[in-house]
């Protein structure tokens, strides 16, 4: 895909006359429509001018690379930007190229080597990120991602929100069931996150049966909205499987804006509070005595 360049007809030849396998090129205005292409998928690797109609500079590539962690990004400079390239590349750019060098025949060879180089890189980390039950990040995935979100918001004074939850009465599952049911339970549990949550939002299990969600641009609202969906998607899996367990989670959300946005560590500890406190309220109403009208 390619955001904001002038040389579309001979990019799409220079593809198409290439060996390898055919690749369509696509082209979007500005940054908003680039990231609406992004959204639908099948996506192989973005060729980004940073200098767009809606969105300038850096801020352009960070909001792509926010959007998109896991599509390689070539980025065309002006001649005399060497700071943004350098920042772009240190950022997670695949590559970088002045626009007076980008031939069409030079972009499609960037193009795949940014390709192939992404999906090695992408194996190599996955080794160190990805959890491998539920093949969400793990914590130190979550914690590399998520202070680049931060960076990010910032920078460009936008929110961001951070769920945390965890499994109620896991562990009665485990010493019932057996592991291997919990280990299910927890795998339902990641699926229904997926599925619930954006792509482009950060979803971990950050260790034991204790998952956490890091969106950008989501209001308190959007936050309390995704949370009840979350317990609807979950009570549609229990009305639906054939386990022997029910799935509930208590969960604790806390939200920051631009230059209020503080450290992650401090983000987790104030959701996992709010977490905590709902689980103490479900233990209390449960309680013998505790009944109140």
């Amino acid at each position: 895909m390619e955001a904001g360049s002038a040389h579309l007809d001979p990019l799409k030849d220079a593809f198409e006359a290439s060996s390898g396998p055919s690749m369509e090129v696509v082209w979007a205005g500005d940054l908003s429509s680039a990231l609406s292409l992004l959204s639908q998928g099948g996506i192989d690797a973005v060729i980004l001018d940073p200098d767009l109609p809606d969105s300038q500079g850096l801020s352009s590539f960070e909001r792509m690379y926010a959007f998109a962690p896991d599509t390689p990004i070539i980025v065309l400079t002006r001649d005399d930007d060497q700071d943004l390239a350098v920042r772009t590349v240190q950022g997670g750019a695949q590559d970088c190229m002045a626009m007076r060098e980008a031939e069409p025949n030079v972009l499609v060879r960037s193009v795949r080597y940014a390709i192939e180089r992404h999906r090695l890189l992408s194996a190599l980390r996955s080794l160190s990120l990805i959890d491998d039950l539920t093949s969400l990040y793990n914590r130190r995935g979550f914690n590399d991602l998520g202070e680049q979100y931060l960076k990010l918001a910032r920078r460009t004074s936008r929110g961001v929100s951070l769920v945390y939850a965890d499994i109620d009465r896991f562990k009665t599952i485990n010493d019932t069931l057996g592991h291997h049911v919990g280990d299910r339970a927890l795998r339902s549990v990641a699926d229904t996150l997926r599925a619930t949550f954006r792509s482009s939002d950060i979803v971990a299990r950050m260790g034991g049966d204790e998952f956490a969600v890091l969106a950008m641009e989501a209001s308190t609202e959007d936050a309390r909205q995704l949370v009840e969906r979350l317990r609807e998607e979950l009570e549609a899996l229990n009305g639906s499987t054939k386990e022997q367990f029910r799935l509930s989670l208590s969960v604790g959300t806390t939200r920051c804006v631009g230059e209020d946005v503080t450290s992650l560590d401090e983000l987790i500890a104030k959701a996992d509070a709010a977490m905590y406190e709902e689980k103490r309220g479900k233990r209390r109403a449960l309680a013998p005595g505790s009944w109140t009208k």
